[in-house]
C-alpha cells in the first residue's frame, strides 16, 4: 500500500498531465486519419521522449496510444474506412448508423465504449498483473496456436451470407500471408524474384488498399446522398445515448473487455484479434443477430471495448516477462530500457514506484481520452458533411501518403492499389474482405507456432491435447463451429 501511495504522488504532477493530453491528441489525430497508424506516431515522436523522464515519456506513449484505440473507430464510422486494423469490426455497424443520421451517437458509444475497456484493462494492470502473468507464462506454443486458430473461427461468423465464399477470402489471406521469408527455414516463398517481397505485406499497407482505396473506387459512382448522411439530420442529432440502449450495451461491453484483456495478456494476438473475437461472440449471443451490420449499437460496443482492452493487459506480459504483446508494445520495451527500466521479474521490486505511478497514470489517460473525445466528438461528426468531391481526394492523398511513408516505398503504394483492386472484383462478387485481413492478421503466427509445435513432437499431432488450457480451446473450437453450423443451417431453412 506505501508503493501505491507513493507511485500515485510521482505521478500527480503538472507534466504528467501535460504530456498525457499532448499524446492522447496526437493519438486521436493519426489513429482517424486512414494510413497514419499508432505505431507511425510514436516512432516519429519517440525521440521527443529522450529528455523526459520514465513517467513523463510513458503518460506521453500510453495517451498516443490508448486513443489511437478510439481514434480508428472515427473515420470508420463516419467515412466506412477504418484508421486502425482493428477499428474494422466497429465499421459495418458505426457506418451503417451514419447513413441512418446517427453518426454522433455512433462516436458516442465508440468512445463510452473504448474508456470503459480501457479503464476495465487499467485496473487489471495495476492489481492482477502478477497473477495473470502466471497464467499466460503456463502457455506453450500448442496453446498459443489454438488461440490463433480459435481466432480464425471468427471468419465463419464474418462471411456475410455464404460460408464458402468466407472461407475462400480467408484462404486468399492466410496464402498473401505467406509471401516473403519462411519463418522457420528463412527461404524465400512466392516472391518471385522480387526483392521488395522478400519481408511480405506489410499489414498496414494492405488495410489501406482493402478498405480505404477500394472504398473510394466502390463511392465513385454514387452520388453524394448515398455517401453521406443529411446535413440537416447531423446538425439536428444530439447523439443521446438512451437508458435502453445502455442496458443493450451493458452485457456485451463487459464480456468484450474480459476477452480483450485476456487477450492483450496473450502475446502476438493483439486489438485485431480482440474486437473480432468480441464481435462474433456478441453477435451470435443476441437476440438482434439481424441487426448487425445495419447499425447494432451492441456491435460498436463490443468491438471498441475489446480493442481498448488490450491496451493496459498488453503491458501484463511486457512488464513483467519482457515480452511486447503487440507492436506498438514492442516499442515501448525500448521506451523502458532507454530509461534505464529492464522489464522481467525484479523491475517491480527495483522500480515498484515508478511502475505504480505509470499503472495509476494509464487510469488517468483513460479518463482524459474521454474528456477530449467528447469535447472533439461534435467536430469529429461534421466529417460527413464534406460533399464526397471534396473528401475523395483527400482520402486517396492521405492513402498513398500513409502507404508510401511506411517504407519509404513507390513499390507500397503499387501494393495498395493491387489490393483495392482486390478488394474491389472481391466486392462486386459478393465476397467479404474482412476475412482476408483476418487470415493477414493470423496467418504468420498460426503457421509459425503450428509448425513448431510440431518440431518439439518430432510430428505427433498428440502436442495439441497434452495440457489443460489445449483442451479448453479445442472444446471453444469446436464448440464454435458447431454453432455457426447449426446458425447457418437454420438461416438456410
Amino acid at each position: 500500500m506505501e508503493m501505491f501511495v507513493q507511485g500515485f504522488m510521482a505521478f500527480f504532477s503538472w507534466s504528467s498531465f501535460l504530456y498525457m493530453n499532448i499524446g492522447l491528441l496526437l493519438g486521436l489525430i493519426f489513429g482517424a486519419i486512414p494510413g497514419l497508424t499508432v505505431i507511425l506516431c510514436i516512432v516519429l515522436f519517440l525521440p521527443f521522449t529522450y529528455t523526459m523522464g520514465p513517467i513523463d515519456s510513458f503518460m506521453f506513449l500510453l495517451g498516443i496510444y490508448c486513443a489511437g484505440g478510439y481514434g480508428g473507430s472515427i473515420s470508420a464510422i463516419l467515412i466506412n474506412t477504418p484508421g486502425t486494423p482493428h477499428a474494422t469490426a466497429t465499421m459495418a455497424d458505426g457506418y451503417a448508423l451514419t447513413r441512418q443520421g446517427k453518426s454522433k451517437k455512433a462516436l458516442n458509444i465508440a468512445l463510452q465504449a473504448s474508456t470503459f475497456g480501457g479503464m476495465a484493462s487499467a485496473l487489471t494492470l495495476l492489481f492482477f498483473a502478477p497473477q495473470v502473468a502466471k497464467f499466460a507464462q503456463k502457455m506453450g506454443t500448442p496453446e498459443y496456436f489454438l488461440v490463433c486458430l480459435f481466432g480464425l473461427t471468427v471468419i465463419a461468423g464474418v462471411s456475410g451470407d455464404s460460408l464458402l465464399k468466407g472461407f475462400i477470402s480467408g484462404a486468399v489471406g492466410l496464402l498473401i500471408s505467406t509471401i516473403g521469408l519462411d519463418p522457420m527455414t528463412g527461404s524465400t516463398r512466392f516472391i518471385f524474384k522480387n526483392i521488395n517481397l522478400y519481408s511480405g505485406f506489410d499489414l498496414v499497407i494492405c488495410l489501406i488498399g482493402l478498405f480505404a482505396l477500394s472504398e473510394v473506387l466502390s463511392k465513385s459512382k454514387k452520388s453524394n446522398q448515398v455517401t453521406i448522411s443529411s446535413l440537416e439530420a447531423v446538425k439536428q442529432e444530439k447523439g443521446t445515448i438512451s437508458a435502453k440502449e445502455y442496458r443493450q450495451m451493458t452485457l456485451p461491453a463487459l464480456f468484450s473487455a474480459v476477452v480483450g484483456i485476456i487477450i492483450g495478456i496473450i502475446p502476438g494476438t493483439g486489438a485485431s484479434m480482440a474486437s473480432f473475437v468480441s464481435y462474433d461472440r456478441v453477435r451470435q449471443m443476441s437476440k438482434h443477430k439481424q441487426e448487425f451490420g445495419n447499425g447494432a449499437i451492441e456491435g460498436i460496443a463490443a468491438a471498441e471495448t475489446a480493442n481498448n482492452a488490450v491496451t493496459g493487459a498488453t503491458l501484463i506480459p511486457l512488464l513483467t516477462m519482457g515480452i511486447p504483446g503487440d507492436g506498438v508494445a514492442a516499442i515501448m520495451l525500448g521506451a523502458l530500457m532507454i530509461n534505464g527500466l529492464t522489464p522481467g521479474p525484479n523491475l517491480f521490486s527495483e522500480h515498484g514506484v515508478t511502475m505504480y505511478a505509470i499503472m495509476i497514470g494509464l487510469l488517468f489517460v483513460n479518463l482524459f481520452m474521454f474528456l477530449q473525445g467528447k469535447t472533439l466528438t461534435k467536430y469529429f461528426a461534421r466529417v460527413v458533411s464534406v460533399p464526397v468531391s471534396i473528401l475523395t481526394p483527400i482520402i486517396v492523398m492521405f492513402c498513398f501518403a500513409g502507404a508510401f511513408s511506411v517504407n519509404n516505398s513507390l513499390f507500397d503504394v503499387k501494393v495498395t492499389i493491387a489490393f483495392a483492386i482486390l478488394a474491389y472484383v472481391f466486392s462486386k462478387l459478393g465476397f467479404s474482405t474482412i476475412p482476408i485481413l483476418l487470415g493477414l492478421v493470423l496467418g504468420d503466427i498460426t503457421e509459425e507456432n503450428f509448425r513448431r509445435a510440431l518440431i518439439l513432437s518430432d510430428g505427433s499431432w498428440s502436442i495439441f491435447v497434452q495440457s489443460p488450457i489445449s483442451i479448453a480451446f479445442l472444446l471453444l473450437i469446436a464448440l464454435t463451429v458447431v454453432l455457426v453450423v447449426r446458425g447457418k443451417f437454420k438461416k438456410a431453412k
